[in-house]
Order: C-alpha cells, then sequence, then structure tokens
C-alpha cells in the first residue's frame, strides 16, 4: 500500500476544495424541502459547485449519472438523482459530494432531517455525525489506522447501530479515491501508522438496525437490508503534527465546535 504525503501546494489546493464543497452543502442543505425531486437536488448541486470554478467530482464517476448522490431512509449511499423520487415530510436526506480544484478533490457528506423526523431519526443523525469526532481523536501522527476505525465502530454499536461493513472511507487528492481504505468498524489488525500530510475522507455510514446492505439492481444504490434507517457523515481530514485539520468544514461549523 502506497499512501500519498501531500506537500505544501497540494494541501493548499486540497484546502479550497474543501472549502468550496463545505459551502456548497450548507448552501444545498438550506434548499432540501418537500416536494423536491432528487434530480432537482442535483441539478441544484451542479450548479453551485460550476459557480465556484470547480467541477463534481461524482459526475461520471465510474458511469454515475449525477453530481451528487441523494440517499432517503434506508438508502445508504450513492442515490443516484431521479425526477421520480420526491423528498417528504420527516425523510432524512444524506447528500455525498465533491469537487475538483484546479486538479485536486474534496469528498463530504452530511445527512438532513426533512422538516418534523422522528426521534429514531434525529438521534441517528446525531451520533453518526459524533461517531465521526470520537474517530478523529484518533487521527493524529504516531496514531494507527485502525485507532479511527475501532472509535467509530465502538462508539456507534454501544447505542446498538450496524456499521456498515461493505462500504469504508478512503484516502483523497490528486484522485477521489486513494489508498488507505478506512473501515469504519473494529479491526483486528493496527493498520498503517498515520503520518503528517495525509489526507483522509473518513465517513461513517451507520445503520438504525443491522449493518448488512444490499444493492438495487441500479447497481448504485445501497440500502439497508432490513429497511432500517441509515445516515452518513463525511469529512475530509489533514494529518498534522497536532491535531488534525477538518478541511470540509464551514466557518460557521468550525465556530460551532470551538
Amino acid at each position: 500500500m502506497s499512501v500519498s504525503i501531500k506537500s505544501a501546494r497540494e494541501i493548499a489546493l486540497m484546502r479550497e476544495a474543501c472549502r468550496i464543497i463545505a459551502t456548497v452543502h450548507e448552501e444545498l442543505g438550506k434548499e432540501l424541502k418537500p416536494g423536491m425531486s432528487t434530480l432537482d437536488v442535483d441539478r441544484k448541486a451542479e450548479e453551485m459547485i460550476r459557480s465556484y470554478g470547480c467541477i463534481p467530482n461524482f459526475k461520471n464517476y465510474n458511469g454515475f449519472p449525477g453530481s451528487v448522490c441523494v440517499s432517503i431512509n434506508e438508502q445508504v449511499v450513492h442515490g443516484i438523482p431521479n425526477r421520480k423520487r420526491i423528498i417528504q415530510e420527516g425523510d432524512i436526506v444524506s447528500l455525498d459530494m465533491g469537487c475538483i480544484y484546479k486538479g485536486y478533490h474534496s469528498d463530504a457528506a452530511r445527512t438532513h432531517a426533512i422538516g418534523e423526523v422522528s426521534r429514531e431519526a434525529k438521534l441517528l443523525i446525531e451520533r453518526t455525525r459524533q461517531s465521526f469526532f470520537e474517530g478523529i481523536k484518533f487521527a493524529k501522527e504516531g496514531c494507527h489506522l485502525h485507532d479511527i476505525s475501532n472509535a467509530i465502530g465502538d462508539y456507534c454499536e454501544s447505542f446498538g447501530y450496524g456499521v456498515v461493513r461493505d462500504l469504508v472511507g478512503h484516502g483523497v487528492g490528486s484522485v477521489l479515491h486513494e489508498d488507505p481504505q478506512i473501515p469504519n468498524y473494529r479491526q483486528k489488525s493496527r493498520g498503517i501508522r498515520l503520518k503528517k500530510g495525509m489526507t483522509l475522507a473518513i465517513e461513517p455510514m451507520v445503520n438504525a438496525g443491522g449493518w448488512e446492505v444490499d444493492w438495487l439492481d441500479d447497481e448504485w444504490t445501497v440500502v439497508t437490508r432490513d429497511g432500517s434507517l441509515s445516515a452518513h457523515y463525511e469529512n475530509t481530514v489533514l494529518i498534522t503534527d497536532g491535531e488534525p485539520e477538518i478541511l470540509t468544514l464551514t466557518d460557521a461549523e468550525r465556530a460551532a465546535l470551538s
């Protein structure tokens, strides 16, 4: 396994790609409402990304037709935008997207509650997000990769949730998916030692029920096998010689964490 260490120039370009996609997530999240189709969401996402002079990196990636994955309720990830799929009051909607800025990628995901959602759904969204922050306590130079995996998995499983095993996080940089793969559940091995300059897309995918998933006939959309709700939270993270830098946060999100 060869994990790339980014130069100062590469990190600067990734910072900008990530700043932009964080802003797009914030703007697009405010647009979500009952009655929109997932294709409406995709069109808005592409328009926003291109307005910043960037390219949506999911568009045509391995044949994916959209600029954003829009996954609703029991859909875990990779929901294909569709004019017939209408967002409803009480849904939870996961948006996963990234952009390319001067050859470098960003990648981030958020799950949104549409109007009034069930307590179960609200807690799932909150805990999935928090599991990311539990994981990045170990996203430091000198820690091992699977310290992140173990922290995420243990936190989620303490609530009885199923942590998806068929899909994992990944390195990100001049290509969307680089080494290493980053599981979100406890591992037997320690994994590689983290080094300053690594850039990782850490993305817990958490089901209210079991961890098992299936792919729909479109060969993209992943759903929970038991029909339970699923949430997704992802950021691109830079390993430093101190605390990790979360690249895909807006200024408001940073302020809320401080």
